[in-house]
């Protein structure tokens, strides 16, 4: 099976995600939609894109907020250009010309405020943030080695509040082995980690021996988990993988093994103190085929006190 482009990776969308939203519709039926060289069947992917953007760069803002700590996009869709999704292919297929399009780094990187200055100069030598996909990491380890987080980040399109198992307490569950869990039906806020990137992860922290977490967010808050912990609750069985059927632009589809780790294991990460707007965009292709979407825009996360506290621990 061929691997599939960086570009259609990063904008996969989970086709389960319209289950509690259209019960009972079995097909969706994409519009079709040129975005040369590549499809984009549905609005959908331009979402996904503009979620991504906007989650990685709140958490960003909250994060230098502090006044404490600096956070600075490092892997490959938080360094692409944020304002064009055209841009934003095409920064894909730079990389996959380099040969570096499916290696898997973080989302982000955490340097206490004090070492500001030396990342900001690191960065400008190498001719800015979005130039980092395209140098080794040998190249990089002044960088890496003042950090003393690396994040992955994960976003829903959830107000975690309103969900209906938020704040259902956890109880014996038989396909658990009598271990404490929730039913498989729950819907609640989970911190979420694909299983193709655990084993990435897992070698990209035992290599530079700086910490990853996952930090998670939705509309109203987020959470945050240690990758080692998350590795922990898998093996003890305290949470099973789940398999999902993600759909590409291109649309191809793939099933993929997730891990829905409840928010009762996480910390907390933040809570909103502004919502995001949803304002009407679209993009128009050279045919003049309109697409409208959904962009989103503004809001802010305040860093929790628990997240403050395990950053100063660090």
């Amino acid at each position: 099976m061929t691997e599939m482009h960086s570009f259609e990776k990063a904008l996969s969308v989970v086709t389960e995600d319209f289950e509690f939203e259209l019960r009972g519709v079995t097909e969706i039926t994409w519009a079709d939609f040129w975005l040369n060289p590549r499809k984009l069947r549905g609005s959908d992917f331009l979402m996904r894109w503009s979620q991504g953007v906007w989650s990685e760069k709140r958490l960003i803002d909250a994060t230098n907020e502090t006044n404490k700590f600096y956070a600075i996009p490092y892997g490959p869709s938080g360094t692409a250009p944020t304002n064009d999704v055209r841009a934003f292919e095409l920064y894909f297929e730079r990389l996959e010309a380099a040969g570096l399009g499916h290696i898997k780094r973080p989302d982000l990187l955490v340097f206490k405020i004090a070492d500001k200055p030396f990342v900001d100069k690191f960065i400008l030598g190498i001719g800015g943030e979005e130039e980092l996909p395209f140098l080794k990491e040998d190249k990089l380890q002044p960088l890496i080695q003042k950090a003393i987080l690396a994040v992955e980040c994960e976003n829903s399109l959830w107000v975690a509040e309103k969900m209906p198992d938020f704040k259902t307490p956890m109880k014996a569950q038989k396909r658990l082995g009598g271990k404490l869990g929730l039913a498989k039906t729950a819907i609640l806020p989970t911190v979420i980690i694909k299983e193709e990137d655990r084993l990435p992860l897992s070698k990209w922290q035992e290599e530079n021996k700086i910490p990853i977490h996952v930090w998670h967010v939705f509309f109203d808050r987020a959470f945050g988990l240690s990758f080692d912990e998350s590795q922990r609750l898998v093996t003890d069985g305290l949470i099973l993988p789940t398999e999902q059927v993600f759909q590409a632009p291109g649309g191809a589809t793939t099933k993929k093994a997730i891990y829905k780790y409840y928010y009762h294991y996480a910390y907390p990460l933040g809570i909103s103190s502004e919502r995001p707007q949803l304002i009407p965009a679209f993009i128009e292709d050279k045919n003049g085929h309109i697409l409208p979407y959904v962009k989103f825009e503004g809001g802010s996360l305040t860093i929790a006190d628990e997240a403050i506290n395990m950053l100063n621990k660090l």
